[in-house]
């Protein structure tokens, strides 16, 4: 059942980043494209409050599943960031330093020491990075510095921090509370945090963005029934499956976001980009594995 959950999590994930991308490029704000998918999400979980026995829910629970909300609704904001100024190409196999930023909290906050082998998947993904960007006249160090450079690369670096964070709460409320009350939480204390900081963050432009959204209506809608069900199905393998073996799984998005970019966005440079989200799987794999 595990690798059912596996493949329509991929799905959900590709098809709301193919939409939020293409929603950013129609003008309006990363961070209001985000605050509208948490409408959506807290229409579609409110029904289910019903469903909950809210005095079973502990404090642990509220606690965990608050702070998850947290760090997730500000990696949303830089993913939905990095996919208005990135090509999906290149954004889709950064997705494998999740796995670096999972073994370094481990080892500042769990004392666990990498073996040799996920020194070695280090190691892999860092130089399948040089192939992401194209090549530079000078040093070819110089390929892994263009890479960093770009504002889309960072904000998804900061997001991948911030959701891997956010999956140690995420683990901790689904074993308190359950998937569907994770779920439901998790999205309603989402949006008055993705709220305010449209309030802080675009204080002059919420009046044009809320005009600008009528022609967008269906776009919204499903970005956040994509969310909700790629959320949701992420929140059953966590209940069923270690996190490692998740993020494992979760890497064979890679080379999907790849072929589509190429073919919806017309993004250049394809066999390269093939061939790095390959070298940074495999390091990625070995990194779990360890």
């Amino acid at each position: 059942m595990e690798i059912v959950y596996v493949c329509g999590r991929l799905i959900f994930s590709l098809a709301s980043n193919v939409y939020q991308k293409k929603l950013s490029h129609q003008g309006l704000h990363p961070f209001y494209i985000v605050a509208t998918t948490y409408c959506v999400l807290s229409l579609l979980a409110a029904p289910f409050l019903g469903v909950i026995e809210l005095n079973h829910l502990t404090y642990n629970f509220l606690v965990n599943v608050s702070l998850a909300s947290l760090f997730d609704v500000a990696g949303w904001m830089f993913l939905v960031l990095s996919l208005s100024k990135t090509d999906l190409s290149v954004f889709g196999p950064l997705n494998a330093y999740k796995v670096v930023v999972s073994m370094l909290l481990a080892m500042l906050f769990l004392n666990e020491t990498p073996s040799v082998q996920g020194f070695l998947g280090v190691l892999i993904i860092i130089v399948g990075s040089f192939f992401l960007m194209p090549p530079v006249l000078a040093h070819q160090a110089n390929r892994l510095i263009n890479l960093l450079s770009d504002k889309g690369v960072r904000a998804r670096f900061l997001s991948i921090v911030l959701f891997s964070v956010g999956t140690i709460f995420l683990k901790k409320s689904v074993g308190d509370g359950g998937a569907l009350a994770t779920m439901i939480f998790w999205s309603l204390i989402g949006l008055p945090l993705i709220l305010i900081s449209n309030y802080f963050f675009l204080p002059h432009k919420i009046q044009q963005e809320i005009k600008a959204t009528k022609p967008h209506l269906y776009s919204i809608l499903l970005i956040g029934l994509t969310v909700f069900f790629m959320q949701y199905l992420t929140l059953l393998l966590l209940e069923h499956m270690l996190v490692a073996y998740a993020l494992a799984l979760f890497q064979l998005g890679m080379v999907l976001q790849v072929f589509i970019g190429y073919r919806v966005f017309n993004e250049k440079n394809i066999l390269r980009k093939l061939l790095a989200s390959i070298v940074m799987m495999v390091g990625s794999l070995l990194v779990l594995v360890a």
